[in-house]
């Protein structure tokens, strides 16, 4: 059978208030044309389908969309969600779709997906495990977990409830693996929602080593193969979703295989995506109108970076931004100031301001509720009055 794993969609998202959406149009236009020029049988979609819990209806209405389109082609679907996602509503329509070759996976569950495709007479057996929260985890292996175990490290957790959904292989299936979970090893950029906690969150490659002749995984954005002793892969996201991602080749993988056999594995590129990227335009101004006048990186993103000795007008930032609609970012670089500098202006700024950065850099850019900033400053006057007490105790 033919299988085409893919995942981290993030339909709904933006960049810096600029819609995607039409390029996630053309992904879909593009992903429909791979399964038919490759007579692709099953997509594997490990998570994120979109980009945040509360999606807007015309990210929904792209997803069903393209889930008829595909099974008009004869290509079944097979979906996880993410820690982008609402499981619920993933999974909401599922007794709809089902019979129409669809499956949407939610919640973690102990049983795995069963898909037997027409074309091969073959069946897929596959440990399909949707972001697994803590809580999800010890909820679902209250019942036959021993105390020990529950209170052992999430990766072991992990571990045993694929082993669990393993048990349903059979030498006569294609046995497979998906999941949405960060893997020891993995490469990170910044337009992923972290989802482990100073590594509390990391699973060891070591606990989906079960048997399965592919795991496919979502959640990290730049495709890559995980080092462990079996095909363990992130497909990647298909468009660029930060300027951390700026060069990265977007792609899905297409695998080809039967039980018992090894895939045969093809990288598939895609096209659909307008690119991300970074200039340094260390001769100022003239060299920024000059890259623009030459109509470089015309349909890219554009995070612009540009040594000045004065100060940018408001004229000089209206005239780069009408040049080129792209341009996301303008950020002036003073050769002559100093880390010094730099960190001395931190270390002016406000406690709760310097919480908020340290968020939104950890976040992608999310803005921290006013109630958690709130808790975290009264963390801090608690430490500091812990500290005063310690003093006078002294």
């Amino acid at each position: 059978m033919r299988i085409l794993h893919t995942g981290d969609w993030h339909l709904g998202r933006t960049l810096e208030g600029r819609s995607r959406f039409r390029e996630q149009e053309m992904f879909m236009d593009e992903l429909i044309q791979l399964t038919r020029d490759h007579q692709v049988d099953m997509i594997l979609m490990a998570g994120d389908v979109y980009d945040s819990v509360n999606p807007p209806a015309a990210a929904e209405g792209l997803f069903y969309d393209a889930a008829a389109r595909l099974n008009d082609n004869g290509c079944q679907l097979v979906v996880i969600a993410g820690n982008h996602d609402q499981p619920e509503r993933i999974s909401a329509v599922s007794p709809l779709v089902a019979q129409r070759g669809i499956t949407l996976v939610g919640l973690p569950s102990p049983r795995s997906v069963i898909v037997d495709v027409p074309r091969t007479k073959e069946r897929a057996v596959i440990a399909a495990l949707p972001y697994p929260s803590e809580a999800r985890l010890s909820e679902l292996l209250a019942e036959d977990g021993d105390e020990r175990e529950l209170r052992s490290a999430y990766s072991a957790k992990v571990g045993k409830l694929m082993r669990q959904l393993a048990q349903e292989f059979r030498p006569d299936t294609v046995n497979l693996a998906m999941s949405h979970i960060y893997v020891l090893g993995g490469v990170e950029s910044d337009s992923e929602r972290p989802i482990q906690v100073g590594g509390a969150y990391t699973v060891d490659p070591a606990a989906l080593d079960v048997g399965a002749q592919y795991t496919a995984l979502g959640h990290l954005h730049r495709p890559q193969l995980v080092k462990s002793s079996g095909l363990i892969r992130y497909s990647g996201s298909p468009l660029s979703y930060s300027f951390s991602e700026a060069g990265q080749a977007k792609s899905v993988m297409l695998l080809d295989t039967a039980p018992g056999e090894i895939p045969r594995m093809e990288e598939l590129f895609l096209s659909s995506g307008r690119p991300l990227v970074r200039w340094t335009c260390r001769g100022g101004l003239e060299e920024a109108h000059r890259w623009l006048d030459e109509g470089r990186d015309k349909n890219a993103f554009i995070d612009l970076e540009i040594s000045l000795t004065e100060a940018m007008s408001m004229s000089d930032i209206q005239t780069l931004r009408k040049a080129h609609e792209g341009i996301v970012h303008i950020r002036p670089v003073y050769p002559g100031r100093s880390e010094e500098t730099a960190a001395a202006s931190r270390a002016q700024m406000p406690v709760h301001e310097l919480f908020r950065k340290f968020y939104q850099r950890q976040s992608g850019g999310a803005e921290p509720e006013e109630e958690l900033v709130e808790l975290f400053m009264s963390l801090v006057a608690e430490d500091e009055a812990a500290g005063i007490e310690e003093e006078e105790e002294v």
